[in-house]
């Protein structure tokens, strides 16, 4: 399989007017269902760049097809390119499981490992063959995802034994403990409080210095808050989820292009 990459330990320096991905008319299938239609995106690096729209749109499924996730989907297959550092990610000699690495991803739900909270963040980079010293990669991690100072004293406890807000923000230092380009993340407040919310919404701006983040949220306040762009997906007459509109956040809730896009910001439907 060819490597996204020649060297893991350089950052990628874009050479694409600063994208970090792109699609180029992205279709997505599960059988013969199409849930999303010539999605054309690019995405700007080290932005939170955020997908909103109706339930059923496709969010998920165009943000799972930015590494691939989707492939783990019986009867899942793509049209059109995915271009990450260059490649098109589906090109047949790519490895998904570096794509992966290269692209992480967060989930609605937290789901630590049934390990300890230094495991759980260790665990990614040594089956990635890290050999530095694990422990400062460790700390590195749970600093980025701003947990260090609540768990340092109990990092051979269980994962599972943090509250929510918690364990999602031991996930996210999983992620980053394999050092990616690119973080995605679904939904990744919606099963929080407003203050462990807050908390990853604080968070994303932090990891956003270093990594570019994709965001899928039905939280039109958060998507307001917290990124930078916005996409904007709508289902078709035949179900399939299109892009409707894109551009700056700011831009896109005070004076969008698409009356579309104004009627579901201001809660006319969706």
């Amino acid at each position: 399989m060819l490597a996204l990459k020649p060297a893991d330990t350089t950052r990628y320096v874009s050479s694409n007017g600063g994208y970090a991905i792109e699609a180029h008319q992205l279709s997505v299938y599960y059988g013969n269902f199409r849930a999303i239609k010539d999605i054309n995106l690019k995405v700007q690096r080290n932005k939170i760049t955020a997908l909103i729209g109706p339930s059923g749109c496709g969010k998920s499924t165009l943000l799972r097809a930015f590494n691939r996730m989707n492939d783990l989907v019986p009867g899942a297959h793509v049209e059109g390119e995915v271009r990450f550092l260059g490649r098109n990610i589906y090109a047949p000699n790519i490895d998904p499981v570096e794509v992966r690495r290269r692209i992480g991803m967060v989930f609605q739900k937290p789901n630590p490992f049934p390990k300890s909270i230094y495991e759980n963040v260790a665990w990614g980079a040594r089956i990635n063959g890290f050999r530095g010293n694990m422990d400062e990669l460790v700390e590195q991690s749970l600093r980025e995802a701003a947990l260090w100072d609540e768990v340092k004293d109990k990092l051979h406890q269980s994962g599972l034994s943090l509250s929510g807000g918690q364990q999602q923000r031991l996930c996210i230092a999983r992620v980053v403990a394999v050092r990616p380009e690119i973080i995605l993340m679904d939904e990744p407040a919606s099963a929080l409080d407003p203050i462990a919310t807050l908390k990853i919404e604080e968070l994303m701006h932090e990891l956003a210095r270093d990594y570019t983040i994709i965001i899928v949220t039905h939280n039109m306040q958060q998507a307001a808050r917290t990124s930078d762009y916005t996409a904007f997906l709508l289902m078709d007459e035949d179900r399939a989820g299109i892009l409707v509109e894109y551009g700056p956040t700011h831009q896109l809730f005070t004076n969008p292009k698409d009356k579309r896009t104004e009627d579901y910001i201001t809660g006319r439907f969706g």
